[in-house]
């Protein structure tokens, strides 16, 4: 069965029980790791996915909190023996990054590199990223603070359906990424320039008709707050959870 597991949870300051938010997406075949932090070849083994069936990677937006694991992991799979293709996929303001980012630590002079192959998205509503065996996943631009995409995700051997607003003000676009999805994951930062309240998310999974609505990107010792739920509850009458480090949520 295919499945979202949440690999972190955290907003910018991680703590020992939440890493930064990020997650991949396993498939019976491929799995799609949706932004890097920390060391994730520990994070991906714990979680049971097979690396040589993860030849994807979406990365959001060029924030340390969401793609500051990319230089090791590159490293990781070359030293383990990676032959074949890495696609990565974002905003051409994040590939940039990312370029720049591994051109400090000359990875074109590293020996026998595998090819990483950059699918730079445009920034249009509902943009079709990538399709898999399992998966149907779509981008869209969200209101942060540097260009950023937020994420709908359709499993293909059912109806469900999640989404992903990413870091970002509340949107229209989060709006119709969540439209009639089963759950939506919504960050709870808290009001702030390119960041949204629990409150604020909550009214966004109202908008959307989402079914469930799971908070995400929160401050760590915010963990558990039951005023959290509360404020989301205040705007959104369907169910409320606090998104866990290494949650599974099955599609």
């Amino acid at each position: 069965m295919a499945k979202l597991i949440v690999l972190g949870t955290a907003s910018a300051v991680p703590a020992p029980d939440h890493e930064n938010t990020h997650f991949v997406l396993k498939g019976e075949i491929e799995s799609v790791l949706v932004d890097c932090v920390g060391s994730d070849i520990y994070r991906l083994g714990q979680v049971g996915v097979n690396l040589e069936n993860l030849n994807n990677i979406i990365l959001t937006h060029c924030h340390p909190d969401h793609v500051s694991g990319i230089p090791p992991l590159l490293m990781s799979l070359w030293l383990m023996g990676r032959t074949k293709p890495l696609n990565l996929y974002g905003l051409d303001h994040t590939l940039t990054c990312i370029e720049k980012m591994m051109e400090i630590y000359e990875w074109h002079n590293w020996p026998k590199f595998f090819p990483v192959n950059f699918h730079r998205l445009p920034e249009e509503e509902l943009t079709p990223v990538l399709e898999t065996a399992d998966f149907r996943i779509f981008a869209s631009p969200v209101c942060h603070i540097i260009p950023t995409i937020g994420l709908r995700m359709e499993a293909r051997h059912s109806d469900v359906v999640m989404a992903y607003s990413c870091d970002t003000e509340p949107c229209t676009q989060v709006v119709g990424l969540g439209n009639g999805a089963e759950i939506l994951i919504h960050e709870s930062t808290g009001e702030s320039y390119g960041h949204s309240s629990a409150a604020q998310a909550g009214e966004i999974a109202r908008k959307a008709g989402a079914k469930t609505l799971y908070l995400i990107h929160y401050p760590p010792n915010l963990f558990q707050n039951p005023g959290m739920i509360a404020q989301a509850q205040a705007h959104f009458q369907g169910e409320v959870c606090f998104a866990e480090d290494l949650m599974e949520l099955a599609f």
